[in-house]
């Protein structure tokens, strides 16, 4: 008997692609094997396992490039400090997949935005890695945990969507990311997922307000 290493439910999903997908998705997949990947668009999302950018989008395999870190953050340019995998990952989705598109996309009940509003607090505590990696929100969260005329809710909701924003922000610290933008080579943009009702909020470039995107039968974008 073969030894299969995986867990049992991996293998069934597994065997469901072998059988249901990979039939209709073989020549895309040999094409991009053996010509490489071009996607038009870098997608920045959270490790929630409830948020899947694949799956929001409906995209096939190729379609988007898509890094995924605890609570969808892009740190500041830095190229002397500490937090490299998510630049490494722009650096090479802008300068050698020449993206066109650079998407933030948060989503409701974020569990890292909660430890970035309750340091300590369990089961998300400082430890090792999530308090010093949430620390990157420690001046935006700071100004939230200051009001006292939201609730934990309200706070939770807010920061969710401002650490897009401040994402935003800090994408345009990248030297090579502020002059595409300048040039209109590459559009930044955010999102924001309700993941009990799978409602998708886009942000206003303008005003920085987020817009329930309506789609549905018979609508458009």
């Amino acid at each position: 008997m073969t030894k299969q290493h995986l867990p049992d439910h991996l293998l069934t999903g597994y065997r469901t692609f072998v059988e249901k997908r990979l039939p209709g998705d073989r020549d895309r997949l040999r094409t991009l094997a053996d010509e490489g990947q071009h996607p038009p668009t870098m997608v920045i999302a959270c490790c929630d396992s409830r948020a899947v950018p694949e799956t929001i989008f409906n995209s096939a395999p190729g379609e988007i490039f898509v890094v995924r870190n605890v609570a969808n953050l892009v740190p500041p340019y830095e190229p002397d400090g500490e937090y490299h995998s998510t630049s490494a990952a722009l650096e090479f989705a802008v300068q050698a997949l020449k993206v066109e598109h650079i998407l933030i996309l948060g989503h409701s009940g974020c569990g890292g935005i909660h430890a970035a509003l309750s340091p300590g607090a369990d089961p998300l505590s400082p430890g090792d890695f999530i308090g010093k990696w949430m620390s990157l929100l420690d001046p935006v969260a700071a100004s939230f945990n200051s009001n006292d005329h939201m609730t934990s809710r309200e706070r939770h909701a807010a920061l969710e969507r401002t650490a897009i924003r401040h994402s935003i922000g800090n994408l345009r610290t990248f030297p090579m990311i502020r002059d595409l933008e300048d040039a209109g080579k590459i559009t930044l943009h955010g999102a924001w997922v309700d993941i009990g009702t799978g409602d998708l909020w886009g942000m206003d470039p303008e005003s920085g307000d987020f817009d329930r995107l309506a789609i549905g039968p018979g609508e458009s974008a």
